[in-house]
């Protein structure tokens, strides 16, 4: 049986009603300016900048806290052009022989296809991997919980942090995605889940013109 916590006080800062409307506003402000980049400078990020987004990632809740969760960052030009030739040949695939039409067609508007010169152009790519299992000290398996829905909520974070400190993102899923754990090299638990494409937007990056569902569409108020 796993050995039981200490407790501490909670160390929470209760903020007016004033500075929390402020922060709130001021964080949804922020990230409605978050976009999808496709396009990006092959400008040098600060290291710090990443390590502090996957720190953050790293504070998120999870399943009995067991963090579930591997951040994989590669800088490296060589794997990061072997990344994106795996991953088109997935893509390539999937574009002429997995997806349906109906797919097609939701895609069609956004103008995207099985090329992907992000995984090499971004300066940092973000592997996110789950942890199916755990490893015990002698190689034995410890089941984890609530594994997808943990990954989600640190991969929630992830995007935040990276946009707060001045960095664009494209969350990238290619299918299958074995591919990645066998250039990254990681153990027999882990199972990719997400790319994360990490920089700065090239000098004539373009966005589709989308928006955004209302507030009245997503939320469901009982009061």
């Amino acid at each position: 049986m796993a050995q039981a916590y200490t407790f501490t006080p909670l160390n929470f800062e209760r903020l007016s009603r004033e500075e929390q409307l402020q922060q709130s506003h001021d964080f949804f402000d922020s990230m409605k300016r978050r976009r999808t980049v496709r396009e990006y400078s092959t400008e040098t990020v600060p290291i710090e900048l990443i390590q502090n987004a996957v720190a953050t990632a790293g504070t998120a809740p999870s399943g009995a806290n067991q963090q579930p969760w591997t951040f994989v960052v590669i800088s490296n030009p060589e794997l990061k052009r072997k990344i994106r030739e795996a991953a088109e040949i997935e893509e390539k695939d999937s574009y002429e022989n997995r997806m349906s039409d109906e797919w097609l067609e939701a895609l069609a508007p956004l103008g995207t296809d099985w090329h992907k010169p992000h995984l090499e152009d971004a300066p940092y790519l973000i592997v996110i991997f789950k942890q199916a299992f755990g490893l015990r000290a002698d190689g034995s398996k410890l089941k984890h919980y609530y594994v997808d829905e943990s990954v989600g909520i640190a991969t929630g974070l992830l995007l935040a942090s990276l946009h707060q400190a001045g960095l664009a993102t494209l969350t990238h899923t290619p299918s299958p995605m074995k591919f990645l754990a066998e250039i990254l090299e990681r153990p027999d638990n882990e199972r990719a889940i997400m790319i994360i494409a990490v920089g700065y937007p090239a000098a004539d990056a373009e966005v589709p013109d989308i928006s955004k569902k209302s507030l009245q569409k997503i939320m469901v108020h009982f009061d």
